[in-house]
């Protein structure tokens, strides 16, 4: 067995003088203390689902980023130490590195929470810095040090580190936006690949080479160092190539980097299981704790190989926010529980009799504790019905509340006398290292007081000054449904304690937000929360956060009888969206020219292609495009264009389109003109990360229009999604030329944004434009030479005004809209206009007589002139 020297907790055989024991017991006593504390807000966060719509991604931060992540760095550090037999770092900047790190979390997360780019971005650096920081001292601790048979579990401490780093610049790339929306899902898999299986995966893994023996009480197998080695080599691999395959959308990299991670983990599992023995452990409490977290961490990476073999990213990154916070649950509160109820006891006591006397506190009804935890973990990870999840999370919050009483306990009695020592120096360093322990919880506190959804401050102090106010409580039903808020206007008295029973009826997901006070999360078709504003005293205004929403109206007015300010005040709402609105239609300066490496929208209309069945995948998702000459807007997208890409078929085939939803702002849908069938299901709103398959067949030949099927359909289709298919008629010539061109308004300003729904509503939109960019042939030209014959195909989509399409120079001796021919070649008469209403379609043919610019307009002279216009370049 184990002596004392060759336990890691108790240093390594190196046991250092009284005077820095003491300091490492308040340092453990006061770093742990935080991590209890990160821990309370966590359980606070996830239980406060009525008020705070992120409560779920703040409460896995608060415990991941806060609490793990404080326990590794102070743990890691310990072991080092004890693996490698090297000196302590220097006390003032271990506490300072630790304090760095806590701050740099706090950063994070109140920034996240106050949607401040800039703090979110300081949090990251500083979380960077003071791991990097962590990293450096690990990799000097090796230099020098005296080694031994426990060495190499020092990598996986400094593997773990650089992963964090890793998974820190992922969450930032993924908080502020800058790797757009076509990376999200891979991105977000990486970024939890990284932090859960890296930063925390790693570290336990290595720990457990040497705590699961010491636990049990038993001999280190002869093979473990080696083992070790060949574990840290498949795991830490098969995680760097699982992230870069994930960053990059290449699943076939990625399952096998995180199959390589499982193989590891079996092997170590393997280990493990053959380490244990029939005496009693030294802690059965922590023994049976740390095995079962082993298990759901090899339960887990089985599970996500399959995920990743079997389902695309943008449905794995959905399916994997479930399998992590099992992980979460199972694996890392499971070895945070265990190692504290081996640990504490031993760094905290001063003695044998201590030692054990605290150890039994923390090892209290360990029985069924972990009965009810591991219970909790499974209700959730299985296909049951929801209320049996809830269950789950219920038992898990009972379970891990009792435990971190017993160590609030431990803790409090194993500090006793910590400060009290005559130890001047500790004395003095106390309030220092004290408050760098409270500070960044005060941070995080501050921040989400400030901002959740809870009654405010103000809010507070109103109440309190309506003092002699009536104090009547009423309770509002209101719906959520067509874009509308139902009742759209709340009367109250003053003083009024108001509650909102909020139910979405509607078959996409809205929330509700009270102006300075709580939200709902986003609810679901069905779904139902109560919002308590407590004593109501101003008037103020409601709305759907999602974007366009409230500019389209679903918003709700709360008005205080006698209060002279409304909630529907003009000034106020404009001032919210922070956009004033851009000039008229025809401002924009159509002659300067586009940017650097600029290219135009292919015009040209390839055949259809060969047999009767097309497959097509569709993405929807926000892009930046370069709408008008130097002019760049964010438009909502199919495949990344708008408009979205030509369809093109023959009549009797099949069109299978795969529409799937990467915008994780809000829903989208899509409705084929070209298609007969129910739209109920197939053009129903796909919530962010779903997927749909919409199969039609073309049954009649013509010129059709496709766009998002959400409303409002106006702002999605005005913000660019929209496309066109082309069936072809029966016996269609060929041609030497064919050109598609899709006609629309273009709205400038921040989609969804007060500003623009307003010029969408009015009619006065900013340019009219082909295929999605003002005037983009003619700095482009299209090219013909002359005598060739050329086919324009032409599609009206909106959202609101038609088309009048004339080329200047030429007449049409061709006309086919809306699936008949007005016009052939063997007929004496000819076209000058092919005139569409909105979402019609059809083509016109003309042979260009010879060299020279023939300029196509929109013969609404309003529209050319504001960038409905281009050139035909016919050459010799």
């Amino acid at each position: 067995m184990y002596s004392k020297n060759d336990d890691p907790a108790a240093g390594g055989g190196r046991p250092p003088s009284r005077f820095k024991a003491s300091g490492l017991r308040r340092r453990h006593v006061a770093a742990h203390v935080l991590v209890a504390a990160w821990a309370v807000l966590a359980l606070s966060a996830a239980s406060a689902q009525q008020t705070l719509p992120a409560a779920r991604w703040l409460a896995i931060h608060l415990f991941l980023l806060g609490a793990a992540t404080t326990a590794i760095v102070v743990w890691s550090e310990h072991f080092a130490v004890a693996t490698l037999h090297a000196p302590l770092p220097g006390r003032r900047w271990s506490t300072a590195r630790l304090a760095g790190v806590n701050a740099g979390a706090a950063g994070v997360l109140a920034g996240l929470w106050s949607d401040l780019h800039v703090l979110t971005g300081v949090g990251c650096v500083l979380l960077v810095a003071a791991v990097g920081a962590h990293l450096v001292v690990l990799v000097r601790m090796g230099r020098g040090a005296l080694g031994g048979r426990l060495a190499p579990i020092a990598d996986y401490y400094r593997a773990a580190a650089a992963a964090l780093i890793i998974g820190a610049v992922l969450g930032w790339l993924l908080a502020t936006g800058k790797a757009g929306p076509h990376h999200y899902s891979g991105l977000k898999l990486a970024h939890v690949h990284a932090t859960v299986l890296g930063w925390i995966g790693l570290p336990v893994l290595g720990t457990l080479f040497m705590l699961w023996p010491t636990v049990l009480g038993v001999r280190m197998a002869e093979r473990t160092t080696r083992l070790a080695r060949r574990v840290l080599v498949l795991t830490a691999g098969g995680l760097l190539t699982a992230v870069a395959g994930l960053s990059a959308g290449w699943r076939a990299v990625a399952v096998p980097g995180v199959a390589l991670y499982a193989a590891g983990v079996a092997v170590a599992a393997h280990l493990f299981a053959r380490t244990l023995r029939r005496r009693p452990a030294i802690s059965a409490a922590a023994a049976w704790v740390l095995a079962a977290a082993m298990g759901w961490l090899l339960v887990g990476v089985v599970v996500d190989v399959v995920l990743l073999a079997a389902r695309p990213l943008a449905e794995v990154r959905d399916d994997f926010e479930s399998l992590t916070l099992v992980l979460l649950i199972g694996l890392v509160a499971q070895v945070l529980i265990g190692a504290l109820t081996y640990l504490l006891p031993i760094v905290l006591a001063g003695g044998p009799k201590e030692r054990a006397s605290l150890r039994a506190v923390l090892e209290r009804g360990w029985a069924p504790r972990l009965v009810v935890f591991n219970l909790g973990v499974a209700l959730p990870a299985l296909p049951l019905p929801d209320p049996l999840g809830s269950v789950g999370m219920l038992l898990v919050g009972a379970a891990g509340i009792a435990f971190l009483a017993l160590v609030v306990r431990v803790l409090v009695r194993g500090g006793r006398g910590l400060f009290t020592e005559g130890d001047k120096a500790g004395v003095a360093r106390r309030p220092v290292l004290w408050g760098s322990a409270a500070g960044a919880v005060l941070i995080v506190l501050a921040v989400l007081v400030a901002n959740s959804g809870g009654a405010t401050n103000s809010e507070a102090s109103g109440a309190g000054a309506a003092g002699a106010g009536p104090t009547t409580t009423r309770t509002v039903a209101v719906t959520l449904a067509d874009m509308r808020i139902r009742p759209a206007r709340v009367e109250v008295a003053a003083g009024t304690f108001l509650r909102l029973k909020i139910t979405n009826t509607d078959a996409q997901r809205h929330d509700l937000k009270v102006e300075d006070g709580p939200a709902t999360p986003m609810l679901a078709e069905g779904d139902s929360r109560t919002l308590d504003l407590g004593q109501v005293t101003r008037s103020r205004e409601a709305w759907c956060t999602l974007p366009g929403h409230r500019a389209a109206g679903m918003t709700m007015d709360i008005v205080v009888t006698g209060d002279t300010r409304t909630s529907g005040d003009s000034s106020h709402a404009s001032g919210h969206d922070g956009h004033s609105a851009t000039a008229g239609a025809g401002n924009l300066d159509l002659s300067a020219g586009f940017s650097a490496g600029w290219r135009p929208r292919q015009a040209d209309l390839v055949p259809a292609p060969g047999g009767t069945v097309h497959r097509v995948e569709l993405r929807a998702a926000h892009t930046t495009v370069e709408v008008a000459p130097g002019v760049k807007q964010q438009m909502w997208t199919f495949g990344g264009t708008a408009p979205g890409p030509t369809l093109r078929g023959k009549v009797g085939d099949v069109f299978e389109m795969i529409l799937i939803n990467d915008d994780q702002g809000m829903g989208h849908g899509i409705d084929f003109h070209a298609g007969a069938l129910a739209p109920d299901k197939p053009m129903r709103t796909l919530d962010p990360g779903e997927r749909l398959v919409y199969r039609f067949r073309a049954e009649k030949a013509g010129a059709w229009l496709y766009h998002c099927s959400t409303a409002p359909m106006l702002q999605h289709m005005g913000n660019g999604m929209y496309g066109a298919v082309v069936i072809d008629p029966p016996g269609l010539k060929k041609v030497d030329h064919e050109y598609v061109l899709v006609s629309s308004e273009l709205y400038l300003d921040t989609p969804g944004s007060t500003a623009q729904v307003a010029k969408m509503t009015s009619g006065t939109p900013d340019a009219w434009v082909f295929n999605g960019i003002a005037a983009q042939y003619a700095k482009e030209p299209l090219r013909v030479k002359a005598g060739e014959r050329a086919r324009f195909w032409v599609i009206a989509a909106g959202p609101s005004d038609g088309i009048a399409f004339h080329i200047v120079g030429t007449v049409f001796d061709t006309v086919y809209k809306e699936g008949a021919y007005l016009l052939e070649p063997n007929q004496a008469g000819g076209s000058q206009v092919l005139d569409l209403a909105t979402a019609q379609g059809g083509f016109v043919e003309t042979t260009f007589p010879g060299v020279g610019h023939y300029a196509f307009v929109d013969h609404d002279m309003r529209h050319a002139q504001a960038g409905a216009h281009g050139t035909v370049e016919v050459r010799n």
